[in-house]
């Protein structure tokens, strides 16, 4: 092979005369097609983590005039294997096939028509040790080398700024787009509580998941229509109807079941397909469950800029750096905000649903690490999901839950982390643990695992009483 010459830049060459590309990367990709593009003329596609979650910000986004499609999921597992090494978290071999598989039936479908420069791929990143943060990296490395899907962009938002939208659309938009979106992101997390608060105590079996099938493109188009024009109560009323439907669903001779507290990764817990429905199978057992929100992360990355302000802000004052102070201040007072205008929104919805039913409300991230240091069971400085997982746990018990649940990828290591300090500690106050490790195998014997911590959940809910929750 030839010597390459500096001055050569595209992000896989092709060898000096030979017209076949080379195995040389240019990670300068890395930075020039993974970031923020404006979406203006781009679809914008958009991975199925939640279902309902997914499909209700891609709502928000087309009120935007930003075409935003939601991914078909699971399709495509095979693409993402052949091209990892199982190393990887097992959510990268899922987003990385459903985008693949999306753009190969793209490609057939349009045929001559296919522009790769006209999709943007929806992959936000996290700060820190997690491997996530280097989803989007590796994905572009894999993009880059195959010549027909080399031009994809991918849409990177950061925990480093709470996920900011500046950069995707006019910068007159920002706010209100921002707006629609995390409004979406608080009802689709109501919705989800809908579903498992009526599923266990339905009168007719099936009727709650049919509900959320014709509700979900309900609230989308809702959003699509009235969320640009910040035209919010009118999305609340449609909201109202589906929350007042699901309480009609409600036999209230069913008497109570033990409530299971799910935590783990955000996408693994979330995507019913990866983690093989674990939340349904618990219910088949005998058991209500709740799991942690979305919200729940998006706040968290609020509250961590705060943090990291907070400490800059005392590094600073230390030194006097009076330019920093003025900037640490200004930033700091304008998360503070965020944060503020969040947990509103946050408790009004949850209000307003709990007046037509009772679903399970949602936690507070400054509580959270609140229930940390009274525990003295880790520290949010260490930061990771596990944090929000250890902390999320005991706030369960606080509210009665009967079983604790860790859904999380294999050889994840917040997963890991959560289930070293809370395997133990719930042992010792004799409260049901279950590890729910994933990868695409089926484990052997898994149904029995769940029925069995069913019936500890059970017994334990017997002990303490049936009016916990």
């Amino acid at each position: 092979m030839q010597t390459e010459n500096r001055g050569t830049s595209p992000e896989v060459r092709r060898s000096a005369g030979s017209g076949t590309r080379s195995k040389v990367v240019d990670f300068s990709s890395l930075s020039r097609n993974v970031g923020r593009f404006h979406l203006r003329h781009k679809t914008l596609l958009v991975p199925e983590m939640n279902r309902i979650g997914s499909r209700l910000l891609a709502g928000a986004f087309r009120g935007f005039d930003i075409d935003a499609v939601v991914m078909p999921t699971y399709e495509g597992l095979e693409f993402g294997m052949a091209h990892t090494s199982g190393k990887e978290c097992y959510p990268c071999q899922v987003t990385l096939g459903d985008l693949l598989c999306y753009l190969k039936n793209e490609k057939r479908r349009l045929d001559s028509a296919f522009d790769p420069g006209k999709y943007v791929y929806f992959m936000p990143q996290a700060d820190g040790p997690c491997r996530f943060g280097m989803y989007n990296k590796f994905q572009r490395i894999v993009l880059d080398s195959m010549p027909e899907f080399e031009p994809v962009k991918i849409a990177a938002l950061t925990t480093k700024d709470g996920y900011s939208l500046d950069g995707i659309i006019d910068p007159s938009k920002v706010g209100k787009l921002r707006r629609a979106a995390y409004m979406s992101v608080i009802v689709a997390d109501i919705m989800d509580r809908l579903l498992w608060r009526v599923r266990p105590y339905e009168r007719e079996r099936g009727a709650a998941d049919r509900l959320i099938e014709s509700a979900v493109p309900t609230m989308a188009d809702s959003f699509e229509r009235h969320g640009a024009g910040g035209n919010f109560p009118r999305i609340l009323r449609d909201f109202d109807h589906v929350l007042a439907s699901g309480a009609a669903l409600v036999d209230p001779g069913i008497p109570p079941k033990p409530r299971i507290g799910v935590v783990g990764e955000i996408y693994l817990r979330t995507h019913v397909l990866s983690n093989q429905d674990t939340i349904r199978n618990l219910e088949k057992f005998g058991a209500e469950v709740v799991n942690a929100s979305i919200a729940e992360w998006v706040n968290f990355t609020t509250y961590e800029r705060i943090r990291e302000l907070e400490s800059g802000l005392r590094g600073s004052l230390k030194l006097f750096e009076t330019g920093k102070v003025l900037q640490n201040l200004k930033e700091l007072f304008g998360y503070k905000v965020e944060l503020f205008y969040q947990e509103r929104v946050q408790s009004r919805l949850y209000r307003r649903a709990g007046k037509i039913i009772n679903v399970a409300d949602d936690h507070r991230i400054g509580e959270l690490d609140r229930i940390l240091k009274r525990h003295d069971l880790y520290d949010f400085r260490v930061g990771t999901e596990a944090c929000l997982s250890i902390s999320a746990a005991m706030a369960y018990l606080e509210h009665g839950c009967s079983g604790v649940v860790n859904i999380y990828p294999f050889t994840c290591m917040p997963g890991s982390i959560t289930s070293s300090v809370l395997k133990p500690r719930l042992q010792r106050l004799g409260v049901p643990y279950l590890d729910a490790p994933y990868d695409s195998s089926f484990q052997p014997g898994r149904e029995s695992v769940l029925r069995t911590f069913v019936f500890q959940a059970q017994r334990h809910f017997a002990r303490k009483g049936n009016n916990q929750h």
